[in-house]
C-alpha cells in the first residue's frame, strides 16, 4: 500500500496532527480571552443616583466630588489604555477599592462613607489624586449617637494580638530573606519568601488598606508606567520576579533591604492602628471581594505561580476576625453564623480542588471564575455579620 493510501485509511499525517493541535491552542486562548472580557462586562444592577467617574490616562473626570454621608454608589469607567485600580483613601488608609478594571470597561463600587475629606486615585500610581468630600447627613448624625459596645472589647483585643504576631513573623521572615539574598542562596531565599508571604496574607485585610505601605510592599507591575522596569517596582513582586523569572539573587539586595524595613514599619503601624467593631467583619468582606474581582481572575503571583497556596493563607487571615465574632453572631442570628461557616468551608474546598495544578497558570478560566464566585459568596456571607450585630 502506498504512503498516500496509508494516510487515507489509517492514522492522520503528522502535519494534520500539528494543525489540529495549533487549532486547539488557539481556541483555548480565545476562550480565555472571551472569559476575561465576559468577567469585565458582567451585568450589574443599575442603581439610582450612581456617581460616574471617568479615569483617563492622566486624571479623573471629575477630579472633585461631593456626596452626603452614608451609602454612595460609584461607576468607574476606565478611559485609559491600561488596566487600573480605583481607590477611596482616608489619608493613607484605603476605604474602598476596585481592581483590574480593563480599558474601555466600567465597574461599580458601593461605599458607606463618614463625613470628611478623602482622596481618590486616578489610574497610574504616579497620577495626581482627586478629592472626595463627604458632607454630614441624618445617617451620620444617628451614627454618632450609637452607644459603645463592650461586647467587642475582647474580639478587638485578640485580633490586635493576632496582627502583631503575624506582622512580627513577616518582619522576621523578611530579615531571613534578606540574609539569603546577600548570601546568594536561592533555595533559602525561596523558602524565606514563602514564609513572609504567608504571614503577609494573614494580615492583608488590614495592611492592604494602608496605601503607602501597600504600595511599597506589594506593587504590581501592571499598575506601573514602566512595568517590571519601573523604579517603583519594588517589594515582594520585584523579588519574586528575580527569584523565579531570573532564578538568581543578583541585584535583589536593595529590594530585600527595603522590604525588610517596610515589613518592620508595617508591624509597628499595625500595633498602633485603632479599630472599630464594624472593622472586624468589614475588612474581611472587603478583602474577600477584592480577591474575587482581581487576583483570583488574573493571578497575583505571575512569576512564582503559587497563588493557590496564598489564597488559602488569605482565607485563614479572613477567618481570624470573623471567628472572634461568631459567638456573638450565633446568639444574635444563628442563620447568619451558619451561612458564614458554610461559606468559609466552601471556599476552602474550592481552593483545595485545584491542588493538582503545578502553577496557577494551569488553572483554566472557567475554574477561576468558579473560585472567584466562591470568594464573592464568602464576602456576601461576611457582609451579613455587621447588620446582625447592630453595627449598621
Amino acid at each position: 500500500m502506498s504512503s498516500l493510501d496509508s494516510q487515507r485509511g489509517g492514522a492522520p499525517s503528522s502535519r494534520l496532527v500539528t494543525i489540529a493541535l495549533v487549532g486547539a491552542a488557539v481556541l483555548a486562548l480565545l476562550g480565555g480571552g472571551a472569559f476575561y472580557l465576559a468577567s469585565q462586562k458582567a451585568a450589574r444592577p443599575v442603581e439610582a443616583g450612581v456617581i460616574a467617574v471617568r479615569v483617563g490616562a492622566k486624571a479623573c473626570e471629575p477630579m472633585d466630588l461631593t456626596v452626603p454621608a452614608g451609602r454612595s454608589v460609584f461607576e468607574i469607567e476606565n478611559a485609559s489604555d491600561r488596566p487600573i485600580e480605583w481607590e477611596i483613601l482616608d489619608g493613607v488608609m484605603v476605604v474602598e477599592e476596585r481592581e483590574n478594571i480593563a480599558p474601555g470597561f466600567k465597574s461599580q463600587l458601593a461605599a458607606r462613607l463618614k463625613p470628611g475629606s478623602y482622596d481618590i486615585t486616578c489610574g497610574l500610581l504616579s497620577n495626581p489624586r482627586g478629592k472626595l468630600t463627604v458632607t454630614a447627613s441624618a445617617h451620620s448624625e444617628a451614627e454618632k449617637a450609637k452607644p459603645p459596645l463592650k461586647a467587642f472589647i475582647g474580639p478587638l483585643s485578640e485580633y490586635k494580638v493576632y496582627l502583631a504576631l503575624q506582622s512580627g513573623q513577616m518582619a522576621r521572615s523578611a530579615g531571613t530573606l534578606t540574609a539569603a539574598v546577600k548570601a546568594g542562596d536561592v533555595a533559602a531565599a525561596l523558602a524565606a519568601y514563602a514564609d513572609a508571604r504567608t504571614a503577609y496574607r494573614h494580615v492583608e485585610a488590614v495592611s492592604g488598606r494602608i496605601a503607602d505601605i501597600e504600595n511599597a510592599i506589594d506593587p504590581v507591575a501592571a499598575y506601573l508606567s514602566g512595568r517590571e522596569q519601573d523604579p517603583a517596582f519594588i517589594g515582594f513582586h520585584r523579588i519574586e520576579f528575580g527569584l523565579w523569572k531570573q532564578n538568581a539573587t543578583d541585584g535583589l539586595e536593595p529590594f530585600a533591604d527595603r522590604l525588610a524595613a517596610d515589613a518592620t514599619t508595617l508591624r509597628d503601624r499595625l500595633k498602633a492602628l485603632k479599630f472599630e467593631p464594624a472593622d472586624l467583619a468589614g475588612n474581611a468582606s472587603r478583602e474577600a471581594r477584592r480577591l474575587a474581582e482581581g487576583p483570583v481572575i488574573s493571578g497575583d503571583n505571575l512569576y512564582a505561580g503559587d497563588d493557590l497556596a496564598e489564597f488559602a493563607a488569605a482565607v485563614d487571615g479572613l477567618d481570624k476576625p470573623v471567628s472572634l465574632l461568631l459567638p456573638l453572631v450565633s446568639e444574635a442570628s444563628p442563620d447568619t453564623a451558619k451561612a458564614v461557616t458554610e461559606a468559609f468551608a466552601a471556599t476552602r474546598a474550592d481552593i483545595a480542588s485545584h491542588a493538582g495544578a503545578a502553577t496557577y497558570a494551569d488553572v483554566p478560566a472557567d475554574a477561576r471564575k468558579t473560585l472567584a464566585a466562591s470568594f464573592d459568596a464568602l464576602a456576601a456571607a461576611i457582609d451579613r455579620i455587621n447588620p446582625a450585630l447592630g453595627l449598621e
